[in-house]
């Protein structure tokens, strides 16, 4: 069966696609004892492919690696002389192997190493939609617009398009928070980017799943092969998601959750646990005192407060009291100075007293208050000497 040299050379372990066309371009790949072209197709079990002079071999043994990676630590391989850690160095026989998912310099979490190019193209490339499921930590809370333009999608400075994300805020920690963020592509520094351009600061950017595959109980720096079982999920393409905290059911003062079941389309509610069908309980109504009685509007404690105002009024006001206005005196000369002088005085005679009279109250009826009108000034004689 003819099939694309590039495809043949990933299957056999010479990396992804895209790096086995860069050895067709380079000249590199014989097939038959000629230069093959990009796009060219071959038989595997006919025609005799080499590379660098060298036959590819017919069988390989392919090789699974889930890493953990820590902080500072490269996934791509760098040139002789450069002590800079990567994860082909901290894997055993990780010169051999390809990165499925590369996260950047200051990134860690979930990362895959094979020689299986099948497995690198499928989990890879967009069209297959791999989910990728990121923990971030932002200096600062993201407001409603903010998380909206993420899970829309925005273009970043580079002129790339994002696509749709999901993005909700897991938990706050003091003035930031941390984000749940899932996504369908991979391009270049996209979370630090996509932050940036939105106003907002990653500090700490952690993998924790990708497709079906969880980044589990591996601390920072170890690794472990993956199982048949877990191989064949991820061929499958099945997003498996996994809860991250158990739903906690909040009750109602009734009994009931809050978080119940909704209603079918029929308009019946889901009965609560412990309820009899034919339990027909009619709850109390308000502003009476039984459940039997029927709601009376206003109610008893409006109209006893109506009565006792009445009563305060009609204890302090009389029906009859009809109070004259003050008369004013009329102009009377000092006898000292021989100054006329105009006084406010008020006629207090008419006045009539409450219904709640003093103590002394009987000797201030019956003395009469002078006239200060007609009455003369009175002084104090001084004492002979």
């Amino acid at each position: 069966m003819e099939e694309r040299i590039q495809k043949i050379l990933a299957r056999v372990g010479y990396g992804s696609r895209r790096s086995c066309e860069d050895l067709i371009v380079a000249g590199r790949v014989l097939v038959n004892g000629q230069k093959a072209e990009l796009g060219q197709k071959a038989d595997q079990a006919k025609d005799k492919i080499e590379v660098d002079r060298t036959a590819i071999p017919q069988t390989t043994i392919f090789r699974y690696v889930v890493y953990n990676k820590p902080r500072f630590v490269l996934c791509d391989k760098v040139m002789t002389g450069d002590g800079r850690r990567t994860v082909f160095n901290m894997v055993p026989g990780g010169e051999e192997l390809s990165v499925i998912g590369r996260l950047d310099f200051e990134s860690e979490g979930l990362v895959i190493l094979s020689n299986d190019g099948d497995m690198v193209n499928r989990l890879t490339h967009p069209r297959y939609e791999h989910e990728k499921e990121y923990k971030v930590l932002l200096s600062t809370r993201p407001d409603a617009k903010q998380l909206d333009a993420w899970r829309r999608g925005i273009i970043l400075e580079d002129g790339h398009k994002t696509s749709g994300a999901e993005v909700r805020i897991d938990t706050n920690l003091g003035k930031g928070a941390w984000l749940r963020i899932i996504m369908k592509e991979g391009h270049k520094r996209q979370i630090r980017e996509t932050a940036k351009t939105l106003g907002l600061f990653a500090i700490r950017i952690l993998r924790i799943r990708i497709g079906s595959l969880p980044l589990g109980t591996l601390k920072p720096g170890e690794y472990r092969d993956l199982t048949e079982s877990e191989v064949a999920a991820l061929r499958e393409n099945k997003n498996v998601r996994f809860p991250t905290r158990a739903k906690k059911h909040v009750f109602n003062r009734s009994g009931g959750k809050k978080n119940a079941e909704r209603p079918d389309d029929k308009g019946e509610r889901p009965q609560r646990s412990g309820a009899r069908s034919d339990d027909k309980r009619e709850r109390p109504q308000r502003f009476s005192a039984r459940s039997d009685e029927k709601r009376e509007w206003p109610p008893r404690s409006a109209e006893r407060s109506t009565d006792q105002r009445e009563r305060r009024q009609s204890s302090t006001t009389h029906s009859d009291d009809k109070r004259e206005k003050p008369q004013w005196s009329t102009t009377r000369s000092d006898e000292r100075t021989g100054q006329k002088r105009t006084e406010r005085s008020i006629d207090r005679t008419s006045e009539k007293p409450t219904s709640r009279p003093s103590r002394n109250s009987s000797d201030r009826s019956s003395s009469k208050p002078a006239d200060r009108s007609t009455s003369k000034p009175t002084f104090r004689k001084k004492r002979p000497e």
